[in-house]
């Protein structure tokens, strides 16, 4: 791609991202409330989070179960957030819908090309959250940044108040980590009432949630861990998913074999 229609490609995402804010003639960032100093993320991992959520101006890396993932996307979003996702054309948008995402504030680049960290620094103008995925099979699509750009990147993330999350690769200088390990899985028996696995023939019945456990660490703080539970209720289109605390789900049983 010649840089003519690199430039050309690039100035349309910005119009679609301002359009997506309803003012295709202003940059979509100056809709944004700029006392909001943090990023909204569900209410279980508000503890180990630093100010209860992620700090506007922040890069951050995100390893481990894409289901938290999902579920921080549908958190800004349920907020009013915009959010743009870059290089991963498999994130299941059902699932953020199941979790409450509104679609309608969520710009999509599956493909972004040979330089993907230039479409996410693009999309930094006009959203609160871009995540930054794989691009190749095995290939972060930050793996290779430079310190110097990671740099540039990181001052434009601070001058637009805006939150970097880097999925599955590396980042020089990245202030917050969050890693998602699933400890186990929740069984949901085909026989209705039923709240154990002992109602279930061996081989039978769905999966009802996952039990996760998540841990926060960044520069200048001690590494915190909680575990979650992520509980899906109802099917089909009325499926929904939502994340609790431990401490409010129910015990959490080990999938049939």
């Amino acid at each position: 791609m010649d840089v003519s229609s690199r430039t050309d490609e690039l100035a349309g995402l910005r119009r679609r991202m301002a359009a997506m804010s309803g003012r295709p003639d202003r940059h979509a960032v100056e809709t944004r409330d700029p006392a909001a100093g943090v990023l909204p993320i569900p209410e279980p991992l508000s503890e180990i989070l630093p100010h209860n959520g992620i700090p506007r101006g922040t890069v951050a890396r995100f390893d481990g179960a894409n289901s938290l993932l999902v579920a921080m996307i549908a958190s800004v979003t349920r907020a009013g957030g915009q959010v743009g996702i870059v290089g991963m054309p498999r994130l299941s948008l059902l699932s953020a819908v199941e979790m409450g995402a509104d679609l309608s504030r969520i710009a999509t680049v599956p493909d972004p090309g040979i330089d993907p960290v230039e479409v996410a620094a693009v999309l930094l103008d006009g959203m609160d959250l871009v995540v930054l995925g794989k691009v190749g099979p095995g290939v972060g699509a930050a793996d290779a940044v430079a310190p110097s750009r990671a740099r540039v990147v990181m001052g434009r993330v601070r001058k637009q108040s805006s939150v970097l999350l880097v999925a599955g690769g590396t980042w020089p200088g990245a202030q917050l980590t969050i890693e998602a390990r699933v400890l186990t899985y929740r069984h949901s028996p085909l026989v209705p009432g039923a709240t154990d696995l002992d109602s279930a023939r061996s081989g039978y019945g769905r999966i009802g949630g996952m039990r996760l456990q998540v841990t926060a660490s960044g520069r200048g703080r001690q590494s915190q861990s909680t575990e979650v539970d992520l509980l899906a209720r109802g099917q089909g289109a009325d499926r929904t998913v939502e994340m609790v605390s431990t401490t409010s789900a129910r015990p959490v049983l080990a999938v049939a074999n």
